[in-house]
C-alpha cells in the first residue's frame, strides 16, 4: 500500500543533518540512525514498511534507500534524504533523476539534473544522460533536450548505443509536431550512430510513419532484415501502418510472412495481432484480417476492437455487428469498452437499423457508460442516420456534459435531415454559451447555407472564416459550392482563381465544373474540365457527375457518350453516382434505350438512379413502366424519397395515369411517411389539368389553403385552362396568380394569361396584359435551340444575328419555309400573330 503524496514535500519525522552521516554515503544505513525507532513508530510508514524494516537483518546502502523509497511512490521523501547528502556521488545523482521519471515526475527530474551541472561536484555518466533524455522527451521540452546534447558532445566521451537511443526519442518525441529543417535532426542522429540495435530501427521506423514518409519506413526495415539484426514485436508494430499507407498486398504479406518464421511468440503478441489486422482491413484485404482473427490463440478488446473496425471499413456492417455480439457473448469475458459501442453504433447507422440502435442505447443505459461523451456523440449520429433527428435531440438535451464534438454532431444532424433552420439556430446557442466554433462548425454551416441558397449566412460565415483565420482542408471546395448554389457564381470563380493553379485540389475543380453547371454555364463547364486534364489533376467519379448534366443542358450527346467512354476507361462505369448522371443524360437527350440499358447493367443502384430512371419514362411517354419500376424499389431494398415522387408523379402526369397518380399520391404520407410539399401538389394539379379535370384541380389547390399559395400549383393550373380554353376559369386562377406574385415577377405567366384573352378575342384585355408587362419591366422570354456542328455546339434564338453564318442560315431556312408550303403545311399562328401585334403597337 502505497501513501498519497500531495505535489509538495512532506516534512520528515525527524531531522537529517550532515553530522548524522559519519560514515561514508556509501556503507551508510538507515537503521544507524540515533534515532532509528521513532522513524519506525512513527505514522510516515506503513505496517507493511515498518515489518520491512524490522526484519533487515543486512545493511542497507544509501543507494538502496533512495530507490525503495521511489519504487514506494515516496519520492519526495526521497528528495529530502538525498539533500542531506553533502557529496552525491554520481550513481546516487542517477538514482534519484530515475526515481522522479518513474513517478512521473519529469520536470523535477530535469531540475535535479540541472543542480548536478550547476554543482559540477560529479561528472554525469551514459546513464545520467539517458535518464535526463528520457525526461525530455515526456515533457516535450526540446530545448532541454537540446541543451543536454551539447552537454554530450562537450563531454568528449562517445555516446554509448543507449544514450543515442536516448536522443532519438527524445528528438523524434519532441519534434512530432515541429515543421522545418529541424525535423532531420532525427535522421542524421540515426546516421551518425556507429552501432544501431534493434531499438534505434524501431525508432526510425516509428519516426518515417510519423511524418508520412512510408516508403522510407518499409526500405529501412528490409535494410535491418539484410544486414542480420533480428526485429522484434514493435519492430512489426511499427512497421504495419506503414505498409497500410502504401497500399501495396505484396509488402504486406512478405512482412507477415517474416514474422510467421519468427515462431509463435512473435504471431500470437497481442500487439502483432491487432496490429495485422488493421492493416489487412486498410488494403482491404479483409478475408486475410478475419483469417487472423479466428487463428489467434488469445484476444483481447482491441483486437475485437481491430476487427470489428475493418468490417465498418470495408462496408460490411453486419458482419461488424455479428461480431460486437460475438464478444458480447465470448466465454474469456471480454471487457466491452467504449471503442467497442462507438463501432457497433457506427455499423448500426450505416445499416440505419433504429431497433437495434435502440438496444445498443438500452444496453449503455444497463452498464452505466451513458454519461461517455463519446458514446452518446456516436448515439445523437446513429439516431440521426435512422431518420429519428428527433431522438438525437432528446439523448443531445440530456447530456449533462457536451464538448465541441457533441454540438458538431448535433448540428450535422440537423442539416442532413433537412432542418437547417434549426441547425442555424442551434450554432447561434452555441455562441450564447461560449462554445468556440472550430472548421467543422464551418463546413456544416456553408452545408446549410448551400441547401438554403441563403446568401447572407452563407458571407457571414465567409467573413467569420476570415476574421478567425480558420484553415481546413477542403475550404476552397465549400465556398465554391456555397456561393455557386446562391446563384453568385461570379464570386465562386473569384474564390477559384484566386488559389494558385497548382494549388486546386480534386474537390475544387469538382465543385467549380458542378458550380457552373448549375448556373448554366455549360461552355465554362467543359472548359474548366478540360483545363483540368491540363493540369494533370486526374478526374474522379464526382467529376463526371457533376458534368454530365451539361451535356444534356448543351443537347450534345456526343460530348456525353464521350465522357461514358472515359467513364469506361477509368472503371467508372459501375460507380453509382455516374451511373444516375448517365442515365439522366442519355434519357433527356432522347437516348432513352442507351438510358435504360445502362440501368438494367448497373450493379448497384440508389434512389437517385430509380428517379431518373422513372423520370425518363415518363417524359419519353413509358408510364407503365415508370409505374412498374417505381413499386420495385421496395423490392429491392430500397425506400422512395420526395424526389422520387415528383418523378413518379410527373410520369403519371406526363401518360395521363390520373387515378394511379392520385392513388400513389395518397400513400406518400400513409405507407412512406413523407410529408407532400409544394412540387407534389403541382403535380395533381397538372395531372388533373392535363386530362381536363379542371374543377377537381381547382378544387384541389383551394382545399391547401395557405400551403398552396404557390406559382407553380396556379400556374400549372393556368396551362391547363389555356389548353383546355376554359377562358373563364382562367382569369380567375390568373387574378390568384398575380395575387400571389409578390415580388417574383415571372413572365411566363403574364404571357399565358395574354394568350387566352387572345384566344377569346379579348383584345382589350390582351393590350392591358401587354401594357402592365412594359410597367413592371417583363419580357417574353426567348426560346433557344442547340444543334452540335463538328463536336461544338451552337444556340439558336429567334431573329438572332449573332452567329457569323447567320445569313447563310436565314437563307437556308427561307428555302425550307418555301418547300413546306408547297406540301401544304399551314401552321395555326394567330396566337402568336397577336401577340407580335400587340408587342409592335
Amino acid at each position: 500500500m502505497r501513501l498519497t503524496m500531495s505535489s509538495s514535500a512532506l516534512p520528515l519525522p525527524l531531522p537529517f543533518s550532515s553530522s548524522t552521516f559519519s560514515q561514508s554515503p556509501a556503507s551508510l544505513t538507515l537503521t544507524h540512525h540515533p534515532n532509528f525507532s521513532s522513524l519506525l513508530h512513527s505514522n510516515t510508514l506503513t505496517d507493511e514498511q515498518q515489518c520491512t524494516v524490522k526484519n533487515e537483518s543486512k545493511p542497507r546502502t544509501i543507494r538502496y534507500r533512495l530507490g525503495e523509497l521511489c519504487r514506494q511512490g515516496l519520492p519526495h521523501l526521497a528528495r529530502q534524504l538525498f539533500d542531506t547528502i553533502p557529496q552525491p556521488s554520481t550513481v546516487l545523482w542517477n538514482t534519484i533523476i530515475i526515481g522522479f521519471i518513474c513517478n512521473n515526475l519529469s520536470h523535477e527530474a530535469i531540475s535535479i539534473y540541472s543542480r548536478l551541472k550547476h554543482v559540477g561536484s560529479s561528472t554525469c555518466d551514459q546513464y545520467t544522460y539517458s535518464s535526463v533524455l528520457k525526461a525530455c522527451a515526456e515533457t516535450k521540452r526540446i530545448l532541454v533536450g537540446k541543451a543536454v546534447h551539447c552537454h554530450i558532445l562537450r563531454s568528449g566521451i562517445h555516446p554509448s548505443r543507449i544514450v543515442c537511443n536516448s536522443l532519438l526519442n527524445m528528438y523524434s518525441t519532441c519534434l512530432e509536431f515541429e515543421n522545418g529543417s529541424r525535423c532531420d535532426l532525427v535522421e542524421r542522429v540515426f546516421r551518425t550512430m556507429r552501432k544501431r540495435n534493434v531499438v534505434a530501427w524501431n525508432t526510425i521506423f516509428s519516426w518515417y510513419v510519423k511524418r508520412k514518409r512510408f516508403s522510407e519506413a518499409v526500405r529501412c526495415f528490409f535494410m535491418m532484415m539484410r544486414i542480420g539484426i533480428k526485429p522484434t514485436v514493435v519492430s512489426f508494430v511499427n512497421i504495419f501502418p506503414a505498409v497500410s499507407e502504401i497500399g501495396d498486398v505484396r509488402v504486406a504479406d512478405v512482412l507477415y510472412g517474416s514474422l510467421v518464421k519468427l515462431g509463435n511468440e512473435y504471431v500470437n503478441d497481442l500487439f502483432v495481432v491487432s496490429a495485422a489486422i488493421v492493416m489487412y482491413a486498410d488494403l482491404g484485404c479483409i478475408d486475410l484480417a478475419s483469417r487472423i482473427f479466428e487463428n489467434s490463440c488469445e484476444r483481447n478488446t482491441e483486437i475485437w476492437n481491430s476487427m470489428i473496425s475493418g468490417y465498418i471499413q470495408n462496408n460490411f456492417p453486419f458482419k461488424a455487428l455479428d461480431l460486437f455480439l460475438g464478444a458480447v457473448e465470448a466465454e474469456d469475458g471480454v471487457p466491452i469498452d467504449d471503442v467497442t459501442f462507438v463501432s457497433a453504433l457506427t455499423a448500426t447507422s450505416q445499416l440505419q437499423h433504429l431497433e437495434f440502435a435502440q438496444q445498443l442505447h438500452a444496453c449503455l443505459i444497463k452498464k452505466s457508460m451513458d454519461s461517455q461523451v463519446i458514446l452518446l456523440n456516436a448515439m445523437v449520429a446513429t439516431y440521426s442516420r435512422c431518420n429519428r433527428v428527433g431522438d438525437s435531440f432528446k439523448v443531445f438535451s440530456g447530456m449533462e456534459e457536451r464538448d465541441i464534438v457533441s454540438w458538431n454532431t448535433m448540428v450535422s444532424a440537423l442539416v442532413q435531415n433537412g432542418l437547417d433552420d434549426e441547425a442555424l439556430m442551434l450554432v447561434h446557442e452555441m455562441q450564447k454559451l461560449g462554445v468556440v466554433i472550430d472548421a467543422i462548425t464551418i463546413t456544416i454551416l456553408l452545408s446549410a447555407a448551400s441547401n438554403l441558397r441563403d446568401r447572407k449566412i452563407g458571407k457571414q460565415t465567409h467573413a467569420y472564416l476570415l476574421r478567425h483565420n480558420i484553415q481546413f482542408e477542403g475550404m476552397e471546395s465549400y465556398l465554391i459550392d456555397m456561393y455557386a448554389k446562391s446563384s453568385m457564381i461570379r464570386e465562386a470563380q473569384a474564390i477559384f482563381q484566386s488559389n494558385c493553379t497548382n494549388d486546386k485540389d480534386q474537390a475544387t475543380w469538382n465543385a467549380m465544373i458542378a458550380g457552373n453547371t448549375q448556373n448554366g454555364l455549360i461552355e465554362q463547364s467543359f472548359v474548366d474540365f478540360k483545363e483540368m486534364l491540363e493540369q494533370n489533376v486526374k478526374p474522379n467519379a464526382v467529376t463526371l457527375a457533376s458534368l454530365l448534366p451539361a451535356c444534356s443542358q448543351s443537347g450534345s450527346i456526343a460530348i456525353g457518350k464521350q465522357l461514358h467512354c472515359f467513364a469506361i476507361r477509368n472503371l467508372f462505369e459501375n460507380n453509382v453516382y455516374v451511373v444516375s448522371a448517365l442515365v439522366d443524360m442519355y434519357s433527356k437527350s432522347g437516348s432513352i434505350h442507351y438510358a435504360e440499358s445502362i440501368f438494367l447493367k448497373s450493379p448497384e443502384k440508389n434512389s437517385v438512379t430509380y428517379t431518373n430512371m422513372i423520370l425518363g419514362y415518363g417524359q419519353h411517354g413509358m408510364g407503365k413502366k415508370a409505374l412498374a419500376l417505381f413499386y420495385s424499389l421496395r423490392e429491392n431494398g430500397l425506400k422512395p424519397d420526395a424526389v422520387t415522387f415528383v418523378a413518379i408523379l410527373s410520369a403519371c402526369s406526363y401518360t395521363g395515369l390520373v387515378d394511379e397518380g392520385l392513388q400513389i399520391f395518397e400513400l406518400m404520407d400513409e405507407e412512406y411517411g413523407i410529408q407532400p410539399s409544394a412540387e407534389h401538389y403541382a403535380c395533381v394539379v397538372d395531372m388533373l389539368g392535363r386530362v381536363g379535370r379542371l374543377d377537381e384541380a381547382h378544387n384541389f389547390a383551394k382545399q391547401l389553403g395557405e400551403e398552396g399559395n404557390v406559382l407553380g400549383i396556379w400556374g400549372s393550373l393556368l396551362a391547363a385552362c389555356r389548353v383546355h380554353r376554359n377562358f373563364e376559369l382562367g382569369k380567375i386562377v390568373s387574378s390568384k396568380l398575380i395575387e400571389l406574385e409578390g415580388s417574383d415577377r415571372i413572365s411566363g405567366y403574364h404571357v399565358l394569361l395574354s394568350n387566352i384573352y387572345a384566344e377569346e378575342g379579348n383584345w382589350q384585355s390582351v393590350d392591358n396584359v401587354r401594357r402592365g408587362m412594359r410597367k413592371m419591366g417583363l419580357s417574353k422570354e426567348v426560346g433557344c435551340s442547340w444543334i452540335g456542328t463538328s463536336g461544338y455546339p451552337s444556340c439558336f434564338v429567334s431573329r438572332d444575328r449573332k452567329h457569323p453564318q447567320s445569313d447563310m442560315i436565314y437563307d437556308m431556312l427561307g428555302h425550307l419555309t418555301i418547300n413546306m408550303k408547297d406540301v401544304g403545311y399551314k401552321p395555326n399562328l394567330e396566337p402568336i400573330e397577336e401577340w407580335m401585334y400587340g408587342l409592335q403597337e
